[in-house]
């Protein structure tokens, strides 16, 4: 009994580190942004994004910008057009109070970016990840049918 205690054990464990956990990111920005830090600002949203991790963009309004909404409108839709190959527009653009937030999916799931991840380490390293691929192989079955 105590090993079939233990090897259940086991098994609930590693299903749970197997689990995909879904993380917020959060990118500000002001409707007046300079085109140089809006592109540094693009390229943390696109890193997320390849990451499999959910982006949050929140546009912070001050003063009399607050009369000027759709300035940050067209931001939030600009970036939706120039990250709209790694990923979708899960929420539309919508005031909250002083800012304007807006959430961006990715098109790939985290274990699918996880595990091309280390497919592209693997081949800059010549050895087989064959452990690291085992587990996300053995999760698209289990996936589809429950």
């Amino acid at each position: 009994y105590g090993k079939f205690m233990y090897e259940s054990a086991m098994k609930a464990r590693e299903a749970r580190k197997n689990q995909a956990h879904t993380i917020i990111k959060e990118i500000k920005l002001r409707p007046k942004i300079d085109p140089h830090d809006y592109e540094t600002k693009k390229g943390h949203v696109v890193r997320f994004l390849k990451a499999g991790d959910k982006v949050k963009v929140t546009i912070m309004f001050r003063g009399r910008e607050q009369s000027r909404p759709e300035l940050g409108f067209r931001l939030l839709q600009k970036l939706a057009e120039d990250v709209t190959e790694l990923g979708f527009v899960e929420s539309q653009p919508k005031q909250d109070g002083r800012n304007m937030i807006m959430v961006i999916g990715p098109h790939k799931k985290k274990a699918e970016a996880k595990a091309e991840k280390a497919a592209a380490k693997a081949s800059r390293g010549g050895e087989e990840p064959s452990e690291l691929e085992e587990p996300s192989v053995q999760e698209e079955p289990s996936v589809q049918e429950g």
